[in-house]
């Protein structure tokens, strides 16, 4: 029963403070932090923030003039945390907590690790919020086990908030959360996405991060709206059918004076060794993943964006960074584990214990990987010796692709290996085929740039690249403005380029990454089996000569099947024989070399019917026409054999 008491009051029960020590609490944010509420005929707000190194700990704020001593918290038993009830005090005013450390004379005003909404940056104060919404969203909640499921079909449209669209006659400002909503959701459905990817919206202080270097684990940044304007924004995606994945962060932490760095004193969500605790490349802060009040934190962190904002995936930054302690480090500046290795075992134990309680409290969701290695069996299950992914980028395939794709085609015949080595392994992992912002920044050059020849060769060649993309197993993710062909690199300061839709190279290649999506969400050929070697077969991939490769994709009914044929030399190929495993019909379904998409029109009109003529092991045949740069799509309308 709790006490109403407001000077003994505490949200904390035992059974908390010992989940909580004890590293297994996921819902830390209905506990500690800054919460509005009523004892007896007393409005205020309750505080609560673990500092056990602290000697003191008060509320700051708005309310008291900033007074560093005016609210005072007391301590509670020997779980480290402080805690309080300040009357008065209510949702929309500022704080900060002053600690005064234990060690030595180190004093500090610290935001809430825990609060729900935070100023404006470059501001850094903590915002006393209530998250009461009223969600609309029930009829998307009840059948998104169908819309996540692994055998349905995912393609991601991966966003930037601050910089899909802007305002440029309004000083260039960014869209709040709710004017993207009905902006997004009407883009994301017309060009036939099923998912939306967000880069970290957790508050960041240095918008250059793009979200990358979190401070409110808990808090949507503010630069955009409020909370619940950001739940708008899901709860308006979801009654439009499209979900909604948040990049989450969990590999490092930025080492503001104001977040959770060195935060009572002394390295408490950090390790204390630099050579555990400091990342060389972002020059920033690692969590102790082996602290378990650091894993309460973060495993409530994962559960709260799902329980309160109603997401439908996590996809995980950084993974191999915490996988290896040797990440990014040369010898003698890291520490080997206890039996002398490279991998850290206290982040595959809080990886895999993130997955167990994601899918254990939220089956209907989906995790993501971004692992850079090949490090095994990261989306198979923890019973199985995994760390427990839902899936996992394709990190190899992109590398791969990127590669050939930036290759004059006269040379391409000697590297034909790119494009067909990841079905060596393509059924490894539950992949995710990811052409995402990583890609076109730092000099890197956007996908157009990376394309060679003219201006027509190099939208031919993308053309391409996302034609073989959506037709290979796994699922899919692009990143915005790569399917309007942006000339220049991305840049989170200013909007996608979008009066280059003006141009038929450009709202040609938007138009074929429509089509490609649509008919990848309409094609179970093309998603059922994604994970599944069932679902693809090679015709050929051994013309490297041509510079040409053929497969069929196949769904669970016999009557699923898909032609495809790529040619990646901009010299078209007329009466190029492929082996077809049924008679009958072929229909063209898509030609990325077709007019509409700015392609010069080579094809196959249409369809045309297979020759009793066996080829490539097959009893039938198509003598097709292969576009220059180009691929082509066929469906059959005959049927396949049980034996395909």
């Amino acid at each position: 029963m709790v006490d109403t008491n407001q000077d003994k009051f505490s949200l904390l029960s035992d059974d908390d403070l010992y989940l909580f020590n004890e590293g297994s609490h996921i819902r830390l944010y209905e506990r500690l932090g800054a919460h509005p509420l009523s004892i007896g005929a007393k409005t205020g707000t309750y505080f609560a923030v673990w500092a056990p190194n602290a000697r003191r700990v008060s509320v700051a704020g708005d309310f008291n003039g900033w007074d560093k001593q005016g609210f005072e918290l007391r301590p509670r038993q020997g779980s480290g945390i402080w805690e309080g009830f300040i009357p008065g005090v209510g949702s929309g005013m500022l704080y900060k907590y002053h600690i005064d450390s234990n060690v030595g004379r180190h004093q500090v005003d610290k935001a809430d690790p825990f609060a729900f909404q935070s100023e404006q940056p470059p501001k850094t104060a903590s915002v006393i919020w209530d998250l009461s919404y009223d969600w609309g969203d029930s009829n998307w909640m009840n059948e998104r086990k169908n819309r996540n499921s692994l055998t349905g079909p995912i393609s991601i449209y991966e966003v930037h908030l601050g910089s899909w669209m802007r305002v440029p006659e309004d000083n260039n400002r960014w869209l709040t959360y709710r004017e993207m909503a009905h902006r997004l959701a009407d883009y994301v459905n017309n060009m036939g996405f099923t998912h939306m990817e967000l880069m970290p919206i957790m508050e960041h202080p240095f918008y250059g991060s793009w979200g990358y270097q979190v401070t409110g684990y808990f808090a949507p940044t503010s630069r955009y709206g409020t909370p619940q304007d950001f739940m708008y924004l899901i709860d308006y995606l979801h009654q439009h059918n499209i979900g909604v994945i948040l990049d989450w962060v969990p590999s490092h932490f930025p080492a503001d004076e104001h977040g959770l760095g060195f935060f009572d004193g002394t390295h408490l969500y950090e390790h204390e060794d630099a050579r555990k605790g400091f990342h060389p490349d972002w020059k920033s802060y690692i969590f102790n993943y082996g602290r378990h009040e650091v894993r309460s934190f973060l495993l409530s962190s994962a559960i709260f964006w799902l329980d309160k904002y109603h997401i439908d995936g996590i996809r995980v930054d950084g993974v191999a960074s915490m996988l290896y302690l040797d990440y990014s480090r040369k010898k003698g500046e890291w520490l080997p584990n206890e039996f002398g290795g490279r991998e850290n075992l206290e982040a595959i134990s809080l990886l895999r214990r993130f997955n167990e309680e994601v899918y254990q409290n939220y089956p209907d969701v989906q995790t993501v990987a971004e692992e850079s290695t090949d490090w095994p069996m990261v989306s198979r299950p923890t019973y199985l010796g995994g760390l427990g992914f839902g899936m996992k980028w394709d990190m190899g395939w992109m590398h791969d692709m990127l590669d050939y794709m930036s290759k004059n085609p006269i040379h391409r015949k000697f590297h034909h290996d790119r494009l067909t080595f990841r079905m060596l392994y393509a059924f490894t992992e539950n992949f995710v085929l990811s052409l995402s912002h990583d890609e076109v920044v730092h000099g890197k050059s956007s996908l157009t740039g990376k394309m060679p020849g003219d201006p027509w060769q190099k939208f031919a060649n993308l053309r391409l690249l996302f034609s073989y993309m959506f037709t290979q197993p796994g699922k899919k993710l692009l990143f915005m403005g790569d399917e309007i062909g942006q000339w220049n690199e991305w840049d989170h300061e200013t909007s996608l380029d979008w009066h280059l839709l003006q141009y038929r190279p450009h709202s040609g290649l938007q138009k074929l990454v429509q089509d490609l999506a649509r008919l990848y969400r309409n094609e179970p050929a093309l998603f059922e089996l994604d994970f599944e070697p069932g679902g693809f077969e090679w015709i050929d991939c051994n013309d490297s000569l041509h510079s040409v490769v053929s497969y069929l994709r196949k769904g669970r009914s016999t009557g699923d099947v898909m032609l495809i044929v790529c040619n990646f030399t901009p010299a078209p190929h007329i009466g190029y024989c492929i082996g077809v495993p049924c008679g009958g019909y072929w229909q063209e379904v898509l030609n990325s070399d077709a007019h509409d998409y700015g392609g010069s029109g080579y094809g196959n009109l249409g369809g045309l019917e297979a020759d009793d003529i066996a080829f490539h092991g097959r009893p039938n045949s198509l003598n097709l026409t292969l576009p220059p740069l180009g691929a082509v799509i066929f469906k059959s309308a005959g049927g396949r054999p049980d034996s395909v």
